[in-house]
């Protein structure tokens, strides 16, 4: 079968496997792209793609800013679709990248929520008992709060990825780069707690750090359910996820004077712009200080 024959979900499988195998690319991004790559053919039709060009493209980006999209839902599909005719060029499968040339939508740059020390007391709080479970849940909160790591990469944890000694984790984070964090005491002790308080059948052999009662590896929306099973126990009004732990921890930091690039490794940002968008909420913080407190504010 010739190049030009191929149907479009062989495209888009040969450059998912191009991006698992050569760009190292997570999962998360993996489905995502190939969502993406779904609904633009399909918004195609029955169009070749060698009739795609700059018009069409600019015409589903209308179609997805008229449905309302978020401009950071905008901007990844035409990430995708960058990447994907890139793809398709160096493979010689198209003569030129018809995206190339479109300008990404500027993101709306919100500033991250994130709980307060008492809040965070509270939480912490509400995980507590005397099941394993429970210690397992607050072992989860504390490993969070005290290093900053995303879900999937406390999803990830195997035993091998956690020096409680030394009070270190070893992460995988985004395109599996590997990163080592510290923990504070007070997680490295609740995992302890969690470890011993295993029942024997849970132990043999466990791999994942963080299990479920089939002996299988948390997964992400398990976290999320822990931790929204927790902030209404500890009647937290706010909308809170683990990713909402990762913004707490940076602005504890900042706030107790940790410099921008040390909280950059933390985080495991690529781009210092990226870790730049707490120093706005610290900044926010100071100036509600400076107002409530100053008597010429």
């Amino acid at each position: 079968m010739s190049e030009s024959h191929l149907s479009a979900e062989s495209f888009i499988v040969r450059f998912l496997n191009f991006l698992e195998a050569e760009k190292n690319a997570s999962p998360h991004t993996i489905k995502n792209y190939k969502a993406d790559l779904v609904e633009f053919f399909h918004f195609l039709g029955k169009s070749p793609l060698t009739d795609v060009n700059y018009l069409s493209i600019r015409r589903f980006l209308a179609y997805l800013r008229e449905r309302e999209f978020l401009k950071s839902t905008v901007s990844r599909k035409l990430a995708c679709l960058k990447s994907f005719f890139k793809y398709l060029t160096r493979e010689h499968l198209v003569s030129s990248n018809p995206a190339s040339s479109i300008a990404t939508p500027k993101r709306e740059r919100r500033l991250p929520s994130f709980l307060e020390t008492g809040e965070v007391e509270r939480l912490l709080e509400a995980a507590k008992g005397d099941s394993w479970e429970r210690k397992r849940d607050l072992a989860i909160l504390e490993t969070l709060y005290s290093s900053g790591i995303r879900v999937s990469e406390l999803v990830g944890l195997n035993s091998d990825d956690v020096d409680l000694l030394s009070n270190l984790l070893k992460v995988r984070g985004k395109g599996k780069k590997e990163r080592i964090v510290p923990i504070g005491s007070c997680a490295v002790q609740a995992v302890k707690n969690y470890l011993d308080a295993l029942p024997v059948h849970l132990q043999n052999g466990s791999v994942p750090v963080f299990l479920n009662r089939s002996k299988n590896r948390l997964t992400d929306r398990s976290i999320r359910r822990i931790i929204l099973r927790c902030a209404r126990r500890a009647e937290i009004k706010k909308e809170i996820s683990p990713h909402t732990l990762r913004h707490t921890f940076a602005t504890h930091l900042l706030d107790r004077g940790a410099d921008l690039r040390s909280v950059q490794e933390l985080l495991g940002h690529s781009h210092l712009s990226t870790t730049q968008i707490y120093t706005h909420v610290t900044a926010r913080r100071l100036r509600e200080a400076y107002d409530q407190a100053h008597p010429r504010a």
